[in-house]
């Protein structure tokens, strides 16, 4: 009896194999441009409505812990379809790319038949027609009709894998609100203006004109894939804001990422295993049955898809090398489940970004706000102070403080921890081959901010 029972087993599990081979599933993957974890309804976000996340929700696993390799556009999207870091694939500031050579992990999926096609902002600028991808849309808005009119006019042999890229919320933000500013929840680390709120609520509109987009395409894989298809939704980084886009704080560096596979995934499941981006390819490629290149920083997380574990990386490594003249500060950190260690490489020079040094009305045109709060109230003052000045180290207790606002140090308690991590750090980036390198001029401390040189 025994005998019987184990072939039967045997056989159940060839069969499923074997129909696994045949029929692949096809892969979606969308992508939101500058959208901070907690800025969606599914991770406790107030007033704002993301009913089409919290429908994904629903049907698949929610990542409470999803980091990015770098808080830029170009290095981040660089970093997911090579599944290295920034200084290994060469791609380190913004708007710099991948070294001639290096490989894209879409083409291991063309080489088990699949096409890869890509719609919107996926990799970032140029790199989009450097990808290699089968077949690629640069239109930014209306991505959904995108889609459909392709699929409605090309004959696309299965199986598939469909990368599609939403601007939003990356700035200038829509000026068509539908938040009320005034019932908004901001985060502790803000200044509360008029101008903030209002800014706030148009960034907020935007992530719901995503998550409405995001639903579209999520029908029509349903209704062209049925149920064979892996849905993955996630963003490149955390939102333009102060101490968010361009920072490795947690607001910066923490994203949301919700996977769907239908009869794979157990449904309403979340999950506190600590994955990078650079892991998204290489566990489609081994969810896949396609082949995981070897020599990559990322790995596959296939197993606490499956359920079968809730751990994965014990470190979490995110590096950021800054945007030409508009932010010149390298910063790189190291981060477990309950504290983080930042370096500040150059801490003698300004932090600063686009939003502050331009001001823009749809963008940073709150700041003129904040320098004019500044001056009465001290603890305004000491915001502005804090982003702009930094100190060469920073180390936090996520547990007790997830906002990172006590900087602890100089803390007798955790000397040994932070000697640990400081050391930790240093080693991976000296096996990354991190050069530490000042990619433009920076702006010293001891003369006026970029904004007052009047950059531009």
């Amino acid at each position: 009896m025994n005998r019987l029972i184990t072939a039967l087993l045997v056989a159940i599990l060839l069969f499923k194999l074997n129909t696994y081979a045949e029929n692949p599933p096809n892969i979606v993957i969308y992508l939101t441009d500058d959208q901070s974890q907690l800025d969606a309804s599914v991770y406790g976000a107030k007033v704002l409505n993301t009913p089409n996340l919290d429908r994904l929700a629903e049907k698949g696993i929610v990542f409470d812990n999803a980091f990015v390799a770098s808080p830029a556009c170009a290095p981040s999207r660089a970093a997911l379809l090579t599944g290295l870091m920034p200084a290994r694939n060469g791609a380190e500031p913004n708007h710099s790319y991948p070294k001639p050579g290096t490989p894209v992990l879409t083409q291991e999926l063309q080489k088990e038949g699949y096409q890869v096609l890509a719609f919107g902002k996926v990799a970032h600028m140029k790199m989009n027609w450097e990808c290699g991808f089968d077949f690629y849309h640069s239109g930014m808005t209306g991505l959904a009709n995108h889609v459909t009119n392709y699929f409605d006019s090309v004959k696309v042999n299965e199986p598939v894998c469909l990368m599609v890229g939403d601007r939003r919320p990356h700035v200038p933000w829509t000026t068509k609100i539908i938040y009320d500013p005034n019932e908004l929840e901001l985060p502790p680390y803000f200044i509360d203006t008029p101008e903030t709120r209002k800014l706030w609520a148009q960034y907020y509109s935007d992530i719901t004109g995503a998550d409405q987009e995001m639903g579209k395409i999520y029908e029509l894989a349903r209704q062209k894939f049925g149920d064979n298809f892996i849905f993955i939704y996630t963003a490149d980084h955390g939102g333009q804001w102060p101490f968010g886009k361009w920072n490795l704080y947690d607001a910066g560096i923490k994203v949301p990422l919700i996977v769907v596979w239908p009869d794979h995934i157990k449904p309403k499941t979340r999950t506190d295993a600590m994955v990078s981006w650079i892991d998204i390819l290489p566990t489609l490629l081994d969810m896949t049955g396609s082949e995981v290149p070897d020599n990559l920083d990322g790995k596959s997380f296939k197993k606490v898809l499956e359920g079968k574990t809730d751990q994965f990386r014990e470190y979490i490594f995110t590096t950021h090398s800054g945007d030409g003249k508009m932010n010149v500060y390298p910063i790189r950190s190291i981060r477990d489940d309950r504290f983080k260690y930042i370096l500040n490489l150059y801490p003698e020079y300004y932090h600063s970004n686009h939003s502050d040094i331009l001001r823009k009305p749809n963008a940073g045109g709150y700041w003129d706000s904040w320098d004019e709060a500044a001056k009465s109230d001290p603890e305004a003052a000491t915001i502005v102070e804090k982003y702009y000045v930094r100190p060469a180290e920073e180390f936090y207790d996520l547990k007790a403080d997830p906002t990172e606002q006590q900087n602890l140090i100089d803390s007798e308690e955790y000397r040994q921890q932070i000697q640990k991590m400081r050391q930790l750090l240093e080693n991976w980036m000296n096996g990354q081959g991190d050069t530490r390198a000042l990619f433009d001029t920076p702006y010293p401390i001891s003369g006026p901010t970029p904004h007052e040189l009047g950059i531009r």
